[in-house]
């Protein structure tokens, strides 16, 4: 239990660090920055799919069967997400590196990626509750989701006011609910007994929202044939590194 707490807590770590990535933005130009994040949206899609249906999902049915259960839970996280989006303005802004938003905004953007990030640590602790292989899986899925959202994050909170120094430290902060989100789930997989036949399950329902209404809509908004030929690259090489992993397991 011990190797598996050491594995979760750096998993959380290395995910909370990603938020530093903002960091590139001082020396790429907003052009190829652009670029780069879309790309990166696509391979986001296809890691966070693959680890939905090759890792999460497979491990769920063959602990508990799928039944109704496993189906509901399912069906939960997306209810979640979807309720998180719609009513309480959890927004992703994947590449809004160019819009003007007032300072309020940018406080309202942290308290939602505090949020986000506490939920990716209970979804990390989950699934290493399941396996080390499941959780590495996780851990890989969500890192390739947060390189373009922590962009995005962390052009709002400069685009809100804050300097560039501040941004970095505050975007970091916020990461950190990450590593408060496993330690809640392993003291609470203490307490309550098969706690991942809801969670893990619960967790893949996300993801399959996230990729699906977030990342994947963002994707038809290119238009240009070269460019969409390398998204649909992306998006399947995100799959394949998800399938990749199973040698690991």
């Amino acid at each position: 239990m011990v190797e598996v707490w050491i594995y979760a807590l750096v998993s959380v770590f290395i995910v909370s660090l990603i938020s530093l990535i903002g960091i590139v933005t001082f020396a790429i130009n907003e052009s190829r920055l652009k670029n780069i994040v879309h790309h990166s949206i696509s391979f986001s899609a296809g890691a966070l799919l693959g680890d939905a249906f090759i890792h999460l999902l497979p491990e769920a049915v063959e602990e508990f069967g799928f039944g109704l259960e496993v189906s509901v839970f399912i069906i939960g996280g997306i209810i979640f997400s979807f309720i998180v989006e719609k009513f309480i303005r959890w927004r992703h802004h994947h590449g809004n590196i160019s819009e003007h938003h007032e300072h309020p905004f940018a406080i309202m953007n942290l308290v939602g990626d505090a949020v986000h990030n506490f939920l990716d640590g209970l979804i990390i602790g989950a699934s290493y509750l399941v396996s080390i292989p499941v959780g590495i899986a996780t851990t890989l899925a969500v890192v390739f989701h947060e390189i373009p959202q922590e962009i995005g994050d962390f052009g709002v909170l400069v685009k809100g006011g804050m300097t560039k120094q501040k941004a970095l430290a505050m975007n970091f902060l916020s990461a950190l609910a990450a590593v408060v989100g496993t330690a809640i789930i392993f003291i609470l997989g203490n307490i309550v007994e098969n706690i991942s036949i809801f969670i893990v399950p619960f967790a893949a329902g996300m993801f399959i929202y996230i990729a699906c209404s977030d990342l994947i809509p963002e994707l038809h908004k290119e238009d240009d044939l070269k460019k969409s030929i390398i998204d649909f690259i992306s998006f399947v090489l995100g799959i394949a590194v998800m399938v990749a992993l199973l040698a690991f397991g």
